[in-house]
Formats: structure tokens, sequence, C-alpha cells
């Protein structure tokens, strides 16, 4: 469990600061683990069958790993002092959320498509998906931008707000680890069928609750900004199981609902078509404001989030 302050701290940095590139950043130390850790097993385990087993490894040891290793950096800068415990738990918590680096991202694309520059806004979009962007028009890279955006509202923000709350930056870091597991090694392509099984796995049991939680605040936060929150949830009721991802289609559904949008649809991945099931009702065509909807959603969501995270604390810190 953590302290109220620390985690609105937390938040509060993420808002405000980011995470500034001139500063070592957790995950990209978890990314440099999980790949020399990828490499080892490659080369001990010869046969592709035995990969599936050797699989499991990776939560196992690179999110037990990430737990261990912020609860003993914690424990150290408590021996120096417990304030000293509490900013470095705080900066931890914020590293484990990307609310402004998902506002970053999205703004950076509607504006681009708002100057007419296609070209930047392809560009763009190409930071932040794994599909194909060169071709795309605006109401594709539209719907990009808002995919993700809706997306990553559980993987960057309710989920680590909740491990934040539940366990402190410890587990908020173990959580990160999950998360960053499936980014890398959860595909079900031939090179990672059999190797990142468990990863992908794991990285969906991980986000689950916190998945049907954002949903839930997603309607409350639709009908505070006065969007269409029955579309959301009628959205969400009819057409989040349509999704590959048992998660991601929630927040999908409920942002194409609540600004009466679909999403969806055919994409391309290296040139190979890939056909996502629609999600929505196609009342209108998407357009650079839905971009900025979406994040204005995304910003209160967190806001809902952190309220609900900080009750838990508060209520934890009582036991």
């Amino acid at each position: 469990m953590t302290e109220v302050w620390v985690l609105c701290a937390a938040y509060l940095i993420d808002r405000v600061v980011g995470d500034p590139r001139s500063l070592p950043h957790p995950v990209v130390i978890i990314g440099w683990w999980i790949t020399r850790l990828e490499r080892v097993i490659r080369a001990v385990v010869k046969r592709e069958s035995h990969l599936k087993l050797a699989g499991i490894l990776f939560p196992l040891l690179i999110v037990s790993g990430s737990y261990a290793a912020v609860w003993l950096i914690l424990w150290v800068a408590a021996l120096v002092h417990p304030l000293l415990a509490w900013v470095v738990g705080a900066w931890l918590i914020s590293t484990t959320i990307a609310t402004k680096g998902l506002a970053d991202a999205g703004l950076e694309i509607a504006r681009h498509l708002l100057a007419n520059d296609m070209a930047a806004a392809r560009s763009s979009l190409s930071m932040v998906v794994g599909r194909d962007t060169d071709q795309l028009d605006e109401p594709e890279i539209c719907r990009g931008a808002v995919e993700t955006v809706a997306e990553n509202i559980v993987d960057a923000i309710v989920s680590p707000l909740i491990y934040a709350a539940l366990g402190g930056a410890p587990l908020a870091m173990a959580y990160r680890a999950a998360n960053t597991l499936d980014s890398m090694v959860g595909y079900k392509n031939e090179k990672y069928k059999n190797l990142g099984w468990a990863s992908a796995r794991f990285d969906d049991v991980m986000n689950y609750i916190p998945a049907r939680l954002t949903a839930l605040l997603l309607v409350m936060a639709s009908w505070l900004q006065r969007l269409d929150w029955r579309q959301c949830w009628a959205m969400i009721k009819r057409d989040a199981h349509l999704h590959p991802s048992p998660n991601s289609g929630l927040p999908e559904a409920g942002v194409a609902g609540a600004l009466g949008v679909q999403l969806g649809g055919l994409n391309y991945y290296q040139g190979v078509p890939s056909n996502r099931a629609r999600l929505g009702d196609p009342h209108r065509p998407l357009a650079a404001a839905d971009i900025t909807a979406t994040i204005r959603l995304m910003y209160l969501t967190s806001l809902l989030c952190l309220l609900l995270c900080s009750g838990i604390a508060a209520a934890l810190a009582l036991v």
C-alpha cells in the first residue's frame, strides 16, 4: 500500500513533467533485461516446442525482479531518511503512468492535421502505433490516434494507479514490467507464439479488472462531459467483446460510443492486411477534434481513477 499524498504526487509529476528523456527511465532498464533474458533462453533452449515452457521465465523473473529491485531501492532510501523514500516512491510511480505522454502524442498528431501537414501527421502516428501509416488519409490517421489514446487509458493510467494504491511503487513497477513484456514478446507471430505466450496471458490477467473499471469510469466521465454516456455504455456491452484483446475493446468501444464514431477496420502491418472488428456506429467520419475529445476523456477518467485509488490507499492505511 502507499500513502495518498505519494499517489497524488506521482500523478502530478506525470501530468506536469512526464518522462524527460534526460532522466533514466525504468522501462528502458526493464527492456534491457528482457532482451538479455531472451538471448539466454534462445541460446540454451534449442527446441521450439520447449520454448513454451521457457516462456514462463519472463513473467516469473522480470516481474518479480522489478518488484524486488524497487522494494530494495525504497528500503535503502528509507535508511537514509523516510522523506527520501517517499520522494523516490512518488517518482518511481510516476514513471509507470503516461498521462502526459499520451496527451502529447495525440495533440501532436491533431496539430499536424489541423495544419494540413499529412506527412507529419503520419510520421507522428507511426511513433505510437505498429500499423503502416504512409498511405493513411485523415480519418484513418484520426482513428489510429483515437484508438491508441483510448486503449492506453487502461495500460498507461488506470492499471498502474490501481497497483500503486494496492502495493506502492514496487507493485506498480511489477505491473509496468508485465506490460513491457507484453509489448516486447507478447506477440502471436512465428517468432514469439511459444516464447511470448506466458507474457501475453499474464498482462491480460493483470489488466482484466482495471479494464472493466476503466469502462465504468469512462461512462461517468462521458456523463460529466455531456457526451453520449448511454451510447458509451451500450457500445461497451455490444462491441467490446469483438476486439481480439479481452481488455482493450472496453475503452475503445466506450470512446467510440461516447463520441459517436466507429473504430476498428482494416490495418496493414508491414504490408500485411489485418481486419479488426468495428466498434461503435459510423454516425460521421473521424476528425482531428475527436483526438482532442478523446484526450479530454482520458484526462477526466484519470482524475476519477486517482480519486478512487486515493480512497483505496486511505482505506488500506487504516487496516
